[in-house]
């Protein structure tokens, strides 16, 4: 395959992640527009919480959307599940920029909002899942952490795109409009990313490794032969996970509200300098693939977990001192740290399963993780606030999954280097 090729299906494979990751961060971004719209009550926090409760309904759909684009991407080809997932996930993301609000329809619009999320879980369970077996599967043996890594990148871009587009509309239509109303709009050009997503894989080709595999079409669910054979790997795996799911939408999809909404007095520029931030983020993590490639996969994920466990709590402490210049330092240190625990990702959850259960393996241990502690780490981190009065609490959450991922790790046998079987 040619370098030009090999780019090519990098960048069809990857790129439905950005519509995931961008709807997900403007709907952490929005929530507390959101909240007066949908859960009007006098107390800010309380409807603050409620729409985080949303924000995680839509993540416990994940695991069974796991299991269907698994079944999908194992059984019917990669190619087949990402068209599939991309179109599945650009209808919800419409339809929420077009709901009636609570003072428009009453307590069916909070209703509403919940239906489309669940149903947004289920497709976007497939998304990332179905292009990290695709671009690992196509990538060359020794560079499987670089080319993984991309799906992250994209992720990323994703989650930068929603945040710039946040902070735009704040700055030119000012909170009370994008509160009123503007929050609509980046829901609806959500169609964009998706269109030109799917315009990009209906050329893709299917993975030699998947046509390879000696699966016959009859018998048992891969997701049944997954549940049968790797139960104990897919466990491990959701333990390793830990610190992938709740790191990061803590500190970069809560973080802009925990700024501007939570501090006293808030931060100014909260956003851009989350932007910033992401940034850097997506510059770290294609190096940080590679550098696995190079290092091994074990090296820089535990250099990344020990990291974090280390420096959450006293990275806080400057946050919380609302110093922009200080807040936007922890922030960059906190990005390559992330980084570190992303990059070398993709490419371990990959070489982990066989060919002819590995997007329902991992689609089964990546959602249920990132279902469980992903989806509720904005909710449990404002919870924990509120409950202990402590603004630096969510450092010590952080802390613990980092402790249970480096303790997984550490006990897990990697297989880099070896065929994909």
């Amino acid at each position: 395959m040619s370098k030009s090729n090999r780019s090519n299906h990098v960048i069809a494979g990857a790129f439905g992640n950005i519509l995931e990751w961008y709807d997900f961060a403007v709907f952490g971004f929005l929530a507390p527009a959101m909240a007066n719209q949908f859960f009007p009550a006098h107390d800010s926090l309380a409807g603050l919480i409620r729409v985080y409760g949303v924000f995680a309904a839509g993540y416990l759909m994940r695991p069974l959307g796991g299991m269907i684009f698994g079944h999908i991407g194992d059984r019917m080809g990669r190619k087949r599940a990402l068209e599939l997932s991309i179109l599945m996930m650009a209808l919800p993301t419409v339809l929420v920029g077009l709901l009636p609000t609570h003072a428009q329809i009453g307590s069916w619009a909070a209703l509403l909002l919940v239906l489309l999320r669940l149903i947004q879980g289920v497709s976007i369970g497939g998304e990332l899942i179905g292009s990290i077996s695709y671009l690992v599967e196509m990538a060359p043996a020794k560079k499987r952490g670089l080319h993984g890594s991309w799906t992250l990148f994209t992720a990323t871009g994703g989650l930068l795109l929603g945040s710039l587009l946040v902070t735009a509309l704040r700055d030119t239509l000012g909170a009370q409009a994008v509160a009123d109303w503007g929050w609509r709009i980046p829901f609806l050009l959500g169609v964009v990313i998706a269109g030109a997503g799917l315009w990009l894989r209906m050329g893709l080709p299917e993975s030699d490794v998947f046509e390879a595999r000696a699966e016959p079409e009859a018998g048992p669910s891969p997701v049944v032969l997954a549940l049968r054979e790797a139960r104990g790997p897919i466990l491990h795996l959701c333990a390793l996970l830990l610190l992938f799911a709740g790191g990061f939408y803590i500190l970069f999809v809560w973080m802009p509200t925990y700024l501007s909404d939570m501090l006293d007095p808030p931060v100014p520029h909260s956003y851009a300098m989350n932007s910033i931030a992401m940034v850097a983020l997506l510059a770290m993590i294609p190096v940080a693939g590679s550098l696995s490639d190079r290092l091994g996969r074990r090296r820089v994920l535990l250099t990344g977990m020990v990291l974090m466990a280390v420096l959450a709590y006293p990275l806080f402490l400057v946050i919380d001192t609302g110093v922009t210049a200080y807040v936007l330092s922890a922030q960059l240190v906190f990005a390559m740290v992330i980084a570190l625990n992303q990059g070398p990702i993709p490419a371990l959850m990959a070489e982990m399963f066989p060919t002819r259960i590995r997007s329902s393996a991992i689609g089964i241990a990546y959602n249920v993780t990132l279902g469980i502690v992903g989806g509720t780490a904005p909710l449990a981190s404002t919870w924990l606030i509120a409950r202990t009065g402590d603004l630096a609490a969510p450092a010590y959450y952080l802390t613990g999954l980092a402790a249970v991922s480096t303790a997984a790790l550490l006990g897990l046998k990697l297989r880099q280097g070896e065929p994909l079987a």
